[in-house]
């Protein structure tokens, strides 16, 4: 089959997207699909190349002035209808509805290839809190952001989203295009539970004397970083926070932590390679998550394919993973106290610890990367067989309508 996958945001962008774009993309070529990404490029240049087997075009782009490595393409619509041409996909995969998906929408119906999309987005994911918390501003641009989504999304052959969650959401503020619950897929062969690492420990300069707690996500407002730090002033087990990743509230984060006095209880890793994170997430004892903005959390899907239990505010569909009092603890978002509260208790339990993760294993067990994959391809094939049976009917009434 020949897929092509349409996003705005792909590596080396940092984050659940491009994680979810550039792994569906991976995936599908080992899997024997031909593939292409359209994606932006990280100058005024465009460049194609392959990249792990998929063929990438990268269009030239602007950095966001609001937002921190994310790329604004400059309309190609000419390179892009002759990709489309020549590449002939069977499907289009759109995963942004932005610049390169809207094209996409554009270009489509007039080559009569079934468009699919993916919604990754909030309207958290797109403007501030002090914005979105307005009591002024905020509901009718959290309003008007859902009109667009939805105006996007209807427009299309088919809708997907990762969580019943996300998919109701849509649904409450209009979407009547078709529509299903795909989950983002975890490789349970790779993401499995071990050994504590003391050597990846010690290379990443973290504590070996003290529980480890891991935090894996986009250092940005929305993701609430700063309860967590606030949880760690308040936490009575002297644990040690790692918190991997970067973005653009890096700066205000370490502050915060200086503020606290909490300089020796949190360590900043930047971006850590999965040959790092993986041992980095079995060596831990607990996976904590107090963001206010995500549709699923691959983060946390990973650390509960490792067996941990996780603390996590009861925020939009986190809770389809994290089952109080199950797998882990929900607290009320933005309550530092709670989430300190529950992170003690597990921490101060090791059989907790162990039932939790258990636990966590258990749920995880039904989003194994293979079996998604699977759904995937059985979208594709039933969109590409109906538009390819529609195009043969429009053929066959047109010469009709000109035989003599």
């Amino acid at each position: 089959m020949r897929i092509m996958i349409v996003t705005d945001q792909y590596p080396p962008m940092v984050g659940g997207v491009p994680n979810v774009a550039h792994g569906l993309a991976v995936d599908f070529t080992q899997r024997g699909h031909q593939v292409w990404v359209v994606a932006p490029s990280y100058g005024t240049r465009d460049v194609q190349r392959t990249e792990e087997g998929v063929q990438v075009s990268r269009f030239s782009s602007f950095e966001w002035p609001t937002y921190k490595d994310l790329r604004i393409p400059l309309l190609p619509f000419g390179p892009i209808h002759k990709l489309l041409k020549q590449s002939d996909p069977d499907v289009i995969h759109v995963h942004s509805p932005i610049v390169l998906g809207n094209i996409a929408h554009i270009l489509a119906p007039g080559l009569h290839k079934p468009l699919i999309a993916t919604n990754h987005y909030l309207p958290n994911n797109m403007l501030s809190r002090s914005v979105l918390t307005d009591p002024v501003l905020g509901k009718p641009l959290s309003a008007l952001i859902y009109s667009y989504l939805v105006y996007f999304y209807n427009r299309c052959d088919y809708v997907t989203s990762p969580t019943r969650t996300a998919l109701d959401l849509l649904s409450d503020h209009g979407l009547h295009a078709p529509s299903k619950v795909i989950s983002n897929g975890i490789d349970l062969k790779s993401y499995t539970p071990g050994a504590k690492d003391s050597e990846v420990i010690r290379r990443l300069g973290l504590p070996e004397d003290r529980p480890l707690i891991i935090h894996v996500n986009r250092l940005s407002e929305e993701k609430r970083i700063d309860v967590l730090l606030d949880a760690m002033a308040r936490l009575r087990t002297p644990a040690h926070l790692a918190l991997t990743s970067t973005g653009p509230a890096e700066a205000a984060l370490r502050a915060q932590v200086e503020q606290l006095k909490i300089q020796d209880r949190v360590s900043f890793l930047g971006f850590v390679r999965d040959e790092d994170l993986i041992p980095l997430r079995r060596s831990a004892q607990l996976f904590v998550i107090p963001s206010e903005a995500d549709l699923q959390s691959l983060a946390m899907m990973e650390a509960m394919a490792c067996g941990l239990p996780s603390v996590a505010a009861n925020s939009y569909a986190l809770p389809e993973l994290v089952h109080h009092n199950q797998n882990g603890f929900l607290f009320e978002p933005g309550n530092s106290d709670e989430m300190a509260a529950y992170m003690d208790r597990i921490l101060q339990d090791p059989e907790l610890q162990q039932s939790m993760g258990t636990e966590s294993l258990n749920i995880i067990a039904a989003h194994d990367k293979d079996n998604v994959l699977d759904q995937w391809e059985e979208l594709y094939t039933q969109l590409a067989t109906e538009f390819a049976e529609a195009q043969r009917l429009r053929q066959r009434a047109h010469a009709s309508s000109i035989a003599p």
